[in-house]
């Protein structure tokens, strides 16, 4: 989520369909990029009126290129102020006379296909059948309070839905939570050894993360471990090897790809949840096994596609 002085991106998804102005605006200096064209310059004048963008804010438009809907054009926008820096889009008519922020979609597709596109499972611990037709990725932190509950209500709700995919990423958030990535490694190491070590060392880590801190969290886990066979020097060798880094990074950089940015973070057959409640989770379950099954007889909505096996 972009972030800064100005909320430029909050403020523009504020805004309904509304007409540039066909009176003469009265215009602050323009930047050098939005002088070359007419319309551009035309969208600059009226942004700083509207958002009262003195000569303190570098405003840079454009190139415009042609949006996905006929007669549209799209036109980058970004603001610098005291060294905050904000980006957005607006569209454009092609005459120049209307203009308007949000977003373009294809009714034909997946409204969450590029999020599946990114998402990746063949090696993140998971229950459920691997030819699901609903899969549920979560992004999680071993010490985040939040992805404890989390934790809990899944267990809840995943004997409820057999049929469905349940997968763990890693996503320690380290510059607030000191032990989460120690935390995450020793996961993956347990993860490496088997899906079952994996939930178990899962199941003890939030039972007890109250208790664990960044001095006493290597004696906790490698008790945890332990308890599956895994002795604590098999562990600290598989902590200190490359090879579960290299996995826990991945995990962190898919989430990023994906936007994600606090943990928990979900996504079901892609859609983005950020937290979510037991009730919430449960419908939105729901919802795509009936899509799925209603896509199966024939129904008009897009197939929900799935994650990347």
């Amino acid at each position: 989520m972009l972030k800064g002085i100005i909320r430029f991106t909050a403020i523009l998804a504020c805004l309904s369909l509304f007409a540039v102005a066909q009176a003469q605006l009265p215009a602050p200096a323009t930047t050098p990029a939005a002088e070359s064209s007419p319309l551009l310059k035309k969208v600059e004048s009226y942004l700083r009126v509207l958002f009262a963008w003195g000569p303190d804010y570098q405003v840079k438009l454009g190139p415009p290129v042609p949006a996905k809907v006929p007669d549209l054009l799209e036109v980058p926008v970004q603001v610098v102020n005291q060294g905050h820096t904000e980006t957005g889009t607006v569209y454009v008519t092609k005459d120049g006379k209307y203009m308007f922020r949000g977003e373009i979609r294809d009714l034909d597709a997946n409204p969450f296909e590029a999020n599946l596109a990114k998402l990746t499972t063949p090696d993140s611990p998971s229950i459920g059948p691997a030819n699901a037709s609903v899969t549920v990725v979560d992004f999680s932190d071993f010490e985040c309070p939040h992805c404890r509950e989390l934790y809990t209500i899944l267990k809840s709700v995943e004997p409820e839905f057999p049929q469905v995919r349940f997968v763990f990423k890693n996503f320690p958030l380290v510059e607030i939570h000191p032990w989460a990535m120690t935390a995450a490694l020793a996961a993956q190491c347990m993860a490496q050894t088997s899906t079952q070590a994996f939930l178990k060392f899962q199941g003890d880590v939030f039972d007890n993360q109250d208790s664990i801190t960044p001095d006493n969290v290597w004696q906790n886990l490698s008790t945890f471990a332990a308890g599956d066979g895994l002795s604590p020097d098999s562990l600290h060798e598989c902590i200190i090897a490359p090879q579960a880094k290299a996995r826990v990074d991945a995990d962190i950089a898919e989430g990023k790809s994906l936007d994600v940015e606090s943990t928990p973070t979900l996504f079901i057959n892609g859609r983005p949840v950020i937290g979510g409640d037991q009730a919430t989770l449960e419908n939105i379950i729901r919802f795509e096994l009936a899509r799925q099954a209603s896509s199966a007889s024939g129904a008009s909505l897009p197939p929900p596609s799935q994650p990347r096996k």
